[in-house]
């Protein structure tokens, strides 16, 4: 039986043990005692991991994080003693944790100690590992975008159902107050029935040819690309050696789509959310798009993206909006964004034109209280908050993975639509287009053997 499994049981006074229980009772050691801790693993070191999901976990006292790991063993060195140095001064003894280090996550997920992962990969790098991690039975923090493809979040959404496992995705938004506000607002009327909505995300700028380099000594280069095809390394198309500034492959077709996926993920989610279309999709996609026409970096520049409901809600999206989402209905309109908040400091959004959290055309309609017989949309404090509690009561997650993946399909089909600069007809429900085997070719890439979610062994 695992760790938090136990735990749950013996909380209610449902678990009968015989003989030595391999678990102390909290009463005897206390409510801190290792014992009722949710051990994690961290699973990519860069940025984010360190930026927003390690540091943003360990504020919980139920979370330890044990382990990490990282194909940079620069980065995962950095790491390691992140975690050591932060638990130090949280329990003020100096050998309170070390840190164990992993290159390989595989290896990590034979760790019967870790009850959980944390995945902060690069986009090519999300699916697999988290399919790995639900099929040895960790709950999972996953990153956005879900997937690289729609046919790998298909995959990962099976063996999360299939083992049972608790996979919560980072769209954090849906913890921001403002969001669910607006949401709920929406939701209950507030602005009549919609039927626009615009989504302001930008695009990302070309860059410079980049010559072969040679591959750092602490860089498992061939990992790293993973399912990926093989290319010549250079820093900017991987991340930086020397710091934790936005990294290249952020902005290179072959490990992600750009600010489609990398950004695109939060505020497709949170305008479904408003949109009550969670769980189901656009029935058509078109876009115009530029592309660099030199230089390493090639996802898109400057892009229009225009999405049709089969409610009669048209979704638009475009760097010329602000950033955010305004929902626009018959009766006025709804503005939504980060405000101030970044999850790093290189979030490559301009906080002058997005520091209006929430906003409307008449003020009144923010201050209208929402009965309690009205629609009310789960209320969360914190995304990594509510991961642990739901390690803990096995309850879904506010993002978990069927919310997750359909709101990556729509950055995926979007990206598609880019590339072939026409009109398509999606079918939300199997999740295909219909009658268009080009574009549904676009919905899987070929994987480089011996990586890649169509060869994990079972």
């Amino acid at each position: 039986m695992k760790r938090r499994h136990f735990i749950n049981k013996t909380a209610m006074g449902t678990a009968a043990i015989v003989g030595f229980p391999s678990i102390v009772p909290a009463h005897v050691l206390g409510k801190d005692a290792p014992s009722n801790k949710i051990n994690i693993g961290q699973i990519g070191c860069g940025r984010i991991a360190l930026s927003h999901d390690i540091n943003d976990t360990m504020r919980f006292n139920e979370a330890r994080i044990i382990a990490v790991c990282d194909v940079d063993s620069k980065r995962v060195a950095k790491a390691k003693a992140f975690v050591d140095e932060t638990y130090q001064k949280k329990t003020g003894k100096a050998k309170y944790m070390d840190t164990k280090i992993y290159e390989n996550y595989q290896e990590m997920l034979l760790n019967k100690d870790i009850d959980a992962v944390m995945i902060s990969t690069p986009d090519h790098w999300h699916s697999q590992p988290a399919i790995e991690a639900a099929m040895a039975g960790k709950d999972i923090y996953l990153q956005k975008p879900t997937s690289l493809t729609v046919k790998e979040g298909q995959q990962l959404r099976e063996a999360v159902k299939k083992n049972n496992v608790i996979l919560q995705i980072g769209t954090q938004q849906r913890a921001m107050p403002q969001f669910r506000i607006a949401a709920e607002l929406v939701r209950n009327g507030r602005i009549g029935k919609i039927h626009t909505v615009k989504i302001g995300l930008p695009g990302d700028p070309s860059g410079p040819e980049a010559p072969e380099m040679p591959i750092p000594s602490n860089l498992n280069f061939d990992m790293w690309l993973g399912s990926t095809p093989a290319v010549p390394y250079t820093e900017i198309g991987v991340h930086p050696q020397n710091d934790y500034s936005r990294p290249g492959w952020l902005r290179q077709r072959a490990y992600g789509a750009g600010m489609i996926t990398g950004w695109g993920q939060h505020h497709y989610d949170s305008a479904a959310w408003g949109l009550n279309t969670e769980l189901s999709g656009p029935i058509s996609v078109e876009a115009l798009a530029e592309f660099p026409k030199s230089g390493l970096w090639n996802v898109h520049g400057d892009f229009f993206v225009k999405h049709q409901y089969e409610n009669d809600i048209t979704v638009y999206t475009s760097g010329g909006y602000k950033n955010g989402i305004r929902y626009i209905g018959d009766d006025g309109w709804i503005f939504v964004s980060r405000g101030s908040y970044t999850a790093s400091a290189s979030d490559p959004v301009d906080q002058k034109k997005s520091n209006a959290a929430l906003n409307a055309s008449d003020p009144k309609i923010l201050k209208s209280i929402i009965a309690d017989n009205e629609i009310h949309l789960e209320r969360i404090n914190d995304q990594h908050g509510n991961w642990l509690d739901c390690i803990k009561s096995r309850k879904k997650p506010i993002s978990d993975i069927e919310k997750g993946h359909k709101a990556c399909v729509v950055c995926l089909i979007s990206d598609i639509a880019m590339q072939l600069d026409r009109k398509l007809e999606w079918d939300p429900e199997k999740e295909v287009f219909v009658n268009d085997v080009e574009a549904n070719a676009m919905l899987t890439r070929e994987q480089r053997k011996p990586y890649g979610t169509n060869y994990i062994k079972s």
